[in-house]
């Protein structure tokens, strides 16, 4: 998701995205264990592009699929042990069709007889907020965070079919702040600023590298999650926290601005209702998405948000 600028007198320049993933840092994670009883398989789109060189180069088998043909996942799926599962909504934008590919997973997962799926997804927001509630804005006609709420839906496709499944919750990627623009920026004082519309919320947040070394946690545990919902994190910050954490890594003082839910939706810019909704909800309802994600005991080196 991107997005353009805002600029007055205490706010700096915002753009924001989101990353999705955690494939790659999974495969990485099997690939660095001496001992892993796991051989890494990745399921790329097109084998010339540059990841899946990358990854080939360090020894790990690639394979090619489409997420809009079954037959393909059933291929790339045979003979596996069992799959991480992972859609990417900032891409497809579309609910309908991000469901159908997770439809196709399920079916391939049950065809080929995986004994242990990992299927990234997150919390239906309209469970915490209805449909009719106008504190949050409906969007695409009948979602709150369209983002969250289909992978919710997505559940059952894995559930009807039978399928050993565990639905890992993720968090807030901390790579956004170095690579999607989410950095502190100076204001027309000069004074560098974070700006983000969480007042004084905490914000569960990970390393992306760190959603592929929770999944190989999980799949390590065997059977021990199977049916569970888990959430993973590895830390969880209020603004000022990270503003703080940015003075001590800088060396120079960083100001935390909370900027306003309004000022934040009054912005103009690609996708800034989905966005102003997931931070209004991940503010309003914070201790909510706190409590369960706390299972750092999955991945022992998990990275905090200083590191």
């Amino acid at each position: 998701m991107q997005g353009g600028n805002f600029c007055e007198k205490h706010d700096c320049s915002i753009r924001y995205n989101w990353l999705t993933g955690g494939g790659s840092g999974l495969v990485r994670a099997i690939l660095k264990d001496p001992y892993s009883d796991f051989h890494a398989r990745a399921v790329v789109r097109t084998r010339d592009s540059e990841k899946a060189a990358e990854l080939a180069r360090l020894g790990i088998e690639i394979v090619q699929a489409n997420f809009d043909d079954m037959n393909s996942l059933k291929r790339a799926f045979h003979g596996a042990y069992g799959a991480y599962c992972v859609t990417d909504f900032t891409e497809l934008l579309d609910p309908e069709k991000e469901i159908a590919q997770v439809a196709n997973m399920a079916e391939a997962a049950k065809c080929t007889g995986l004994k242990h799926v990992i299927w990234s997804t997150f919390e239906d927001s309209r469970e915490i907020v209805l449909l009719n509630d106008d504190r949050v804005p409906t969007v695409m006609g009948r979602y709150k965070l369209p983002q969250a709420d289909r992978k919710a839906e997505a559940n059952k496709e894995f559930i009807k079919r039978g399928i050993p499944t565990t639905f890992m919750l993720t968090s807030f990627y901390w790579d956004n702040f170095i690579q999607h623009n989410m950095e502190p920026k100076r204001d027309l004082d000069g004074i560098l600023t974070l700006t983000m519309p969480m007042g004084n919320a905490k914000l569960p947040g990970i390393a992306a590298q760190d959603i592929g070394k929770c999944a190989y946690g999980l799949f390590k545990e065997g059977a021990r999650y199977i049916g569970e919902t888990v959430g993973i994190t590895g830390g969880q910050n209020t603004g000022q926290e990270i503003a703080n954490s940015y003075s001590k890594i800088i060396g120079e003082p960083v100001r935390y601005y909370a900027m306003s839910i309004e000022d934040f939706r009054a912005q103009r810019f690609p996708g800034v209702e989905i966005m102003a909704n997931t931070f209004q909800i991940y503010r309003d309802f914070h201790d909510r998405y706190c409590a369960v994600r706390n299972l750092e005991r999955l991945n022992p080196k998990i990275l905090s948000f200083d590191e």
